[in-house]
């Protein structure tokens, strides 16, 4: 009742329509689409699928080309409804089919897209065709330059939609601000970015919180996903929340890497919400050391004052630490000792190495932690020894104290939360388009309060406890 409802008000305040259609319900579906190219001559051409299963509230979030899932014959028989299509409305410009596939590869229109799509670039990657130039072609009057037998598959391509939106929040509610600092990973190879911000835009409630198209290209598909992980490592977002560690789990997820996917990947590999990246024990020691490595090379920068001491009569370097870190529920004590410019730590009765050129000013920073290379970033620190370090695409808080002081901080007096189980508060910014009660209603847990609108969707807030507004 509440689906349709929403779908209802939001076809109403779209397009001024609320009648709706009902369709099909097909079981595990995979969302897969067929990219076509019609001029006015009566030519058309299907050029190859495009994958778009991994979707929350049925928008797109990962799409590759080709598909891990089509053989031949089904691409053959796909393209051909897709044309048919194009050709019985006399369609000309590029345009997309979409189609649902259950898992016997029965196919089902969805609808069509009569323009140039978001994850197009997926497909100029694998054809070599730049469709913006075909579609300009077209609308000149030109005939098409291909024939069906010259559209190849070379290669693979994969690409992520980055937005600034909170994963955490239901795989994603809009987040906005300013972008304070903004870096693409142009510097990886095979990489492509089609954004439309730079450092100093502001993202806004009137808009979708798209920030860019990420693009990787490989010969293949472990290769393609191989540089998206290198090229999400490498993307600096400050100012926003954005989704690059929803991003880079789904990517190098096992289900996701064997091809195992549907339109309902995320909430059944997530079912109780999407919370990061899990640490192996092994992940968690390399992101302790490379914290305390970070940590000491700081100390001893800011002991030097244009390449010499600071203070001239200040004791000679030391060359070894005790610290004790925290990171989530745990404490972990480490000894560090400085070879160099590489750093030797002990942590879980275990020495690892960790070096790095250590250029504590650039957003990025590359560490090589017993051999194995990994792209952090560091994005704050103060004086409290308080830390967030991106490791993973997830972003990890830490404490990291001297020894002395771990010691004495268990006499901090700890800041009380707030209780805000009395108030509701909206979780993104938006309008106001309904209020479902008034000052005096006694409310139940999960009863509406109010419908928010925010980036073209209605959200639904409810009462997470019961009583009296």
């Amino acid at each position: 009742r509440e689906g349709f409802r929403f779908s209802s008000q939001e076809a109403a305040s779209s397009f001024g329509d609320d009648r709706l259609l009902i369709e099909k319900f097909i079981d595990n579906p995979r969302h897969i689409e067929i990219q076509v190219l019609a001029d006015k001559h009566g030519n058309a051409l299907w050029l190859n699928e495009r994958e778009c299963s991994i979707q929350r509230r049925n928008q797109k979030v990962v799409e590759e080309a080709p598909s891990t899932f089509l053989d031949p014959e089904t691409r053959r028989a796909m393209g051909e409804q897709a044309v048919a299509l194009a050709k019985a409305v006399k369609y000309s410009s590029a345009g997309t089919v979409e189609f649902l596939v259950d898992s016997s590869k029965n196919f089902y229109f969805l609808e069509m897209n009569t323009r140039l799509q978001v994850e197009h670039p997926v497909t100029e990657c694998i054809t070599g065709l730049d469709l913006v130039q075909e579609m300009i072609r077209v609308a000149k009057g030109y005939a098409l330059r291909h024939k069906q037998a010259d559209i190849p598959i070379n290669g693979w391509a994969v690409e992520c939609r980055v937005y600034a939106e909170d994963p955490y929040k239901s795989f994603g509610l809009p987040s906005i601000g300013k972008l304070s600092q903004y870096q693409e990973p142009l510097h990886v190879p095979s990489v492509r970015v089609d954004s439309g911000i730079q450092q100093g835009s502001d993202i806004s409630i009137y808009y979708d919180p798209m920030i860019s198209k990420l693009i990787t290209y490989g010969s293949n598909r472990a290769e393609a996903l191989k540089r998206m992980e290198e090229a999400l490592d490498n993307y600096v977002i400050r100012g926003v929340a954005h989704n690059i560690s929803l991003l880079r789990e789904v990517i190098v997820h096992p289900r996701f890497v064997q091809g195992d996917i549907s339109t309902k990947f995320l909430p059944e590999v997530y079912p109780d919400g999407f919370k990061g990246h899990k640490l192996t024990d092994l992940e968690r020691r390399e992101l302790l050391a490379t914290a305390v490595s970070l940590y000491v090379a700081e100390q001893l920068r800011s002991q030097r004052f244009l390449g010499t001491q600071r203070i001239p009569i200040a004791k000679s370097k030391r060359s070894s630490w005790e610290l004790s870190v925290r990171l989530g529920d745990g404490i972990y004590p480490v000894a560090v000792s400085k070879d160099g410019s590489s750093f030797s730590v002990e942590v879980d009765g275990m020495k690892l190495n960790v070096t790095s050129e250590w250029n504590l000013a650039s957003p990025l920073l590359s560490v090589t932690i017993d051999g194995t290379q990994r792209t952090i970033q560091r994005l704050s620190r103060n004086a409290s020894g308080d830390t967030s370090i991106q490791f993973l695409g997830t972003v990890y808080k830490l404490q990291i104290l001297t020894k002395v002081a771990a010691e004495l901080s268990k006499y901090m007096p700890e800041k009380a939360a707030e209780d805000t189980s009395s108030i509701l508060r909206s979780p993104m910014p938006g309008a106001v388009v309904a209020v479902s009660v008034k000052p005096g209603d006694t409310v139940s847990e999960g009863q509406e309060i109010c419908v928010i609108e925010a980036m073209k969707m209605q959200n639904s807030m409810i009462a997470a406890k019961t009583g009296k507004v």
